[in-house]
């Protein structure tokens, strides 16, 4: 009698972070996420050595600056990473929401003046209504055609500014509102020098915005936006009314565009037209490519690379347009993707649906589809 020897198993391999963290539950993903922010709630405070800006610029404010930058992204990355839309104007949406919060908050404007919290959902809602106005006659465009019509978006935007009277050209709007609050010897809470509170404000605004965004990407939105971004003939086909989900996209982007240039306009105190040109919109998109279009931390990562870098390094602060250029152009070679591409995953409960059936979790590949753990197993 012959005994046959069972095949030795297997060795275990160790587990991409992205998988490990997918099969954790919500409440075990919360858990993780709180100390990792208080960390940066605590940023501008610890002032850590290896990070600080200082002696050349002040590090809250610079904590600030990267604040706005991933708000920025997360906006445009709704627009370009989800829906598929090329928008190189998208500091035409930034600008309005910056010239909402200085006409109604400033007293160089003839308009009333209304709390800066209150302007600050009337800002939103204002750039979002642009955003209605821009995309319904343009995003039956696509490609390279959409790109240049929202290049000139933008640039309409900035030279209304600088020819419109009530828009005060260079000259601008001082003295912007700013929330309440003050400290105990009575100055503002919130004032241009200190970029603590700022920070703060910005940071509490970007964790809304994300949870916001997220229950988006894994509803019916969110769905119909990825269809339209790998194949809008495919998904029209299918069913999906691409025109009405495009300006969705479009809309919300603009709202969270705007939002953050409402933002920008109270820290800094001062709005005219040389703000908001076609340079900024190139950095907020190069934001969202070198991260990775369509990952929300990706897209975080590239706004914290776009904004602090420069500030960090002073020296070469003047070449940051030549080492964004080369770093999107060795991407493009080595990494087309981004930093931390977008994987496709399974939505709502067809994850658990899928664990139960095959008995793991999906297998990701980093085109976004779907394949077996071993290059040869069948599902």
């Amino acid at each position: 009698m012959t005994t046959t020897l069972a095949p030795p198993a297997p060795a275990k391999s160790r587990r991409p972070v992205r998988e490990w963290w997918s099969s954790l539950s919500r409440l075990q993903q919360c858990l993780i996420l709180i100390p990792l922010v208080v960390l940066i709630y605590l940023l501008p405070v610890l002032n850590p050595p290896i990070l600080t800006t200082q002696p050349g610029y002040n590090f809250p404010i610079a904590m600030f600056e990267v604040a706005r930058y991933a708000l920025v992204a997360i906006g445009l990355n709704v627009v370009v990473g989800q829906a598929g839309l090329l928008d190189l104007g998208y500091v035409g949406f930034f600008a309005i929401g910056a010239y909402v919060m200085a006409l109604f908050t400033s007293p160089d404007s003839a308009l009333s003046k209304l709390p800066f919290l209150v302007v600050l959902p009337i800002a939103m809602v204002i750039t979002m209504i642009f955003g209605v106005i821009l995309g319904t006659p343009t995003l039956r465009l696509r490609g390279d055609y959409l790109a240049i019509v929202t290049l000139g978006f933008g640039e309409i935007v900035r030279l209304l500014a600088d020819n419109i009277e009530p828009l005060r050209g260079n000259s601008g709007f001082s003295r912007v509102g700013h929330p309440p609050g003050a400290k105990a010897d009575g100055t503002p809470l919130f004032n241009n020098s200190d970029g603590i509170p700022w920070y703060w404000l910005c940071v509490t605004i970007i964790i809304i915005i994300l949870f916001v965004v997220g229950n988006l990407e894994r509803s019916r939105v969110g769905r119909a936006w990825v269809a339209i971004r790998d194949d809008e003939d495919a998904a029209e086909i299918m069913g999906v009314p691409t025109f009405k989900f495009k300006i969705w996209a479009f809309v919300s982007g603009a709202g969270i565009g705007g939002l953050s240039g409402a933002l920008y306009a109270g820290q800094l105190g001062f709005v005219n037209n040389q703000k908001f040109d076609v340079v900024t919109s190139m950095l907020f998109l190069a934001a969202v490519i070198l991260g990775g279009a369509g990952n929300k931390v990706g897209v975080l990562l590239g706004a914290v690379v776009v904004a602090y870098v420069p500030l960090r390094f002073q020296a070469i602060a003047e070449y940051k347009y030549l080492i964004f250029g080369v770093a999107l152009i060795v991407l493009m070679i080595f990494r087309p993707q981004g930093l931390l591409g977008a994987r496709q995953r399974l939505l709502a409960y067809g994850r658990y649906a899928y664990q139960r059936l095959l008995g793991k979790g999906e297998q990701i590949s980093s085109d976004g589809s779907l394949v077996a753990e071993n290059p040869g197993e069948k599902a």
